[in-house]
C-alpha cells in the first residue's frame, strides 16, 4: 500500500494532513439531515402488528443488516406525521443519542418505515459522493473526533444537528471514493467475520457461565436440598431456609447514582467511570474504557453525593447495555457519572461477591427488563431497582455458593477476557484501517 505523492495541512488539528487535492466540504453544504422532533417514545398501546416498521436506536443497528422484520410497528397516521424521515433503500441513518455514530445504510427495505428521535436520516442533495464511501467516512473516528471537540450531551452523549451539519467531510474525487469503499468492502468484511467467530465463542462462554450462575444463587450449593414455592414468577422456588427479599432491604444506602451534569474532560486527572468502562470489563471496572479524567475540584463536588468503596456494585441504568454490572476490586481514586446505579451492601444481610453474582443472573435480569423505559435507549431507575426481588440465603450459605461459583467458573472468565481482548483488538485494527483509507494516509489503488 503506498501514500499520496503530495499532502497539505487540512487546517483541522484531529484530521491532520490529507492529499494535495481532495477537498473539505462540510456536509450541510452536500447533504440534508433530519430526525424526528418531539417524540418521546411510544405507549404500549400504539404498537401495531403487519403496518408500518419504526426503528429505534437500541434494535440491530449496523452495515446493511437492519432486520426490518424485527422492528416495532405502529400505524399510518403516526408514519405520516413526517415524509422527510420516511426511509427509502440508500438512506443514511446515524444515531445522535447515547451511543452516538452508529451507522447503517438502508437496503432490504420492502416495507414502509420511519425512525424515533434517536436517528438521523442523512439524503445527498448535490451526490457527490460515493454512497459507501460516505457510509465509510462516517463510520471512521472522524465522526466521534468531530463531536468530541464541537458539543457534549448533558447526562448521555448526543449528536446535536446544528453542529453535525458543520462536519467537515473529506471529499476525493469519485473514482478515487469508489475505489476506497470497495477495498474497506473486501477488508472490513473479512476482519468481521473473524471478530463474529470471536463474539460467537463469547455468547457460547457467556450462556455457560450464565446457567452455572442462576443455579447456585436460586438453589444453593445441595442438590438434594428441599425447595418451597414462592409465588413469585422470576424466583418460582428457593431452599426452605431461604427468603425472598426486595433489594433496597439488603443494602446499607438507597441506590444512588453519579452527578447528572458532564464535567470538563483532561488528558489526566481523576477518573471518570462511566457505562462503556462497566459493560468492557467483564464484571470490573476497565479503566482503559472510562468517559475521561476531570479535575480535584469536580470531583470534590461529587463526594458529596457519593464516595466509591471497595465492595460496591455498579449497575448500567441506561443505553443498550441497561443491566450490566461490575465491582469494585480497587482502593483507586475515581468518582462515576450518573448511568451508573450503586449498590452498597449491608455486609449482615448480603455478602457484596453474592449481590454481584446474582444481580447477573436471569431471575433479576428479566425483573430489569420487565422495568425499563423504552424512550430513544433502554432506562431503569433508581426506586425501581429498590423494589426489584432477590433470594437470600443465610450468611455461611452464601459464602459457601461464593466459592462455589468461583470454582466454577474462574476458568470461564479466563477465557472470557481473553476473547475479549482479542476483539477489541481487532476492533481497533479494524477502525485503524478504515481510518487510514478515508483521510488518505494511504493510497488505494485499482
Amino acid at each position: 500500500m503506498n501514500n499520496y505523492s503530495e499532502y497539505r495541512d487540512s487546517g483541522i488539528e484531529w484530521i491532520g494532513t490529507i492529499p494535495r487535492h481532495w477537498d473539505i466540504i462540510p456536509l450541510k453544504f452536500s447533504c440534508s439531515l433530519k430526525g424526528r422532533i418531539g417524540w418521546n417514545g411510544l405507549k404500549s398501546d400504539e404498537f401495531k402488528t403487519n403496518s408500518y416498521a419504526y426503528l429505534v436506536t437500541g434494535q440491530d443497528f449496523l452495515g446493511q443488516n437492519i432486520q426490518w422484520d424485527k422492528c416495532y410497528q405502529i400505524d399510518k397516521e403516526r408514519y405520516d406525521e413526517d415524509p422527510f424521515i420516511q426511509l427509502k433503500n440508500g438512506d443514511l441513518l446515524i444515531t445522535k443519542d447515547g451511543t452516538i455514530g452508529k451507522i447503517a445504510i438502508v437496503s432490504n427495505l420492502d416495507k414502509p418505515a420511519c425512525l424515533n428521535s434517536g436517528i438521523f436520516v442523512l439524503k445527498q442533495t448535490k451526490h457527490n459522493y460515493f454512497p459507501k464511501f460516505l457510509y465509510w467516512l462516517l463510520s471512521s473516528k472522524l465522526l466521534k473526533d468531530f463531536n468530541n471537540v464541537s458539543s457534549s450531551g448533558t447526562t448521555i452523549q448526543h449528536l446535536y444537528q446544528n453542529v453535525f451539519e458543520n462536519m467537515p467531510l473529506l471529499t476525493p474525487s469519485l473514482h478515487e471514493q469508489e475505489l476506497i469503499a470497495n477495498y474497506l468492502d473486501q477488508k472490513v468484511s473479512a476482519i468481521q467475520d473473524v471478530i463474529s467467530r470471536k463474539k460467537d465463542l463469547l455468547s457460547q462462554l457467556s450462556d455457560y457461565r450464565t446457567a452455572i450462575l442462576s443455579e447456585y444463587v436460586s438453589h444453593g450449593v445441595n442438590p438434594f436440598v428441599v425447595l418451597n414455592k414462592t409465588g413469585n414468577q422470576f424466583i418460582p422456588t428457593i431452599p426452605e431456609n431461604w427468603t425472598i427479599q426486595k433489594v433496597l432491604r439488603c443494602l446499607e444506602m438507597p441506590i444512588t447514582d453519579g452527578p447528572h451534569t458532564t464535567p470538563e474532560l483532561f488528558d489526566d486527572g481523576i477518573p471518570f467511570v462511566s457505562a462503556e468502562a462497566v459493560s468492557c470489563g467483564n464484571g470490573r471496572i476497565d479503566f482503559n474504557h472510562i468517559r475521561g479524567y476531570i479535575s480535584k475540584e469536580f470531583y470534590n463536588e461529587c463526594c458529596l453525593k457519593y464516595i466509591p468503596q471497595k465492595d460496591d456494585i455498579y449497575m448500567i441504568k441506561s443505553g443498550a447495555t441497561t443491566g450490566r454490572v461490575a465491582i469494585v476490586d480497587t482502593d483507586r481514586i475515581f468518582t462515576i457519572w450518573s448511568p451508573l446505579a450503586v449498590f452498597r451492601c449491608d455486609k449482615s444481610k448480603m455478602l457484596p461477591k453474592y449481590l454481584f453474582y446474582t444481580l447477573q443472573a436471569p431471575l433479576f435480569q428479566q425483573q430489569v427488563e420487565l422495568g425499563w423505559s423504552f424512550g430513544t435507549q433502554q432506562n431503569i431507575g433508581m426506586r425501581t431497582l429498590e423494589q426489584l426481588f432477590i433470594p437470600v440465603p443465610p450468611i455461611n450459605e452464601q459464602r459457601q455458593i461464593i466459592a462455589c461459583i468461583e470454582d466454577k467458573i474462574g476458568k470461564i472468565d479466563e477465557c472470557i477476557n481473553e476473547t475479549m481482548s482479542q476483539v477489541d483488538d481487532l476492533e481497533k485494527y479494524l477502525q485503524a484501517i478504515i481510518y487510514e483509507a478515508v483521510t488518505g494516509k494511504i493510497q488505494i489503488e485499482a
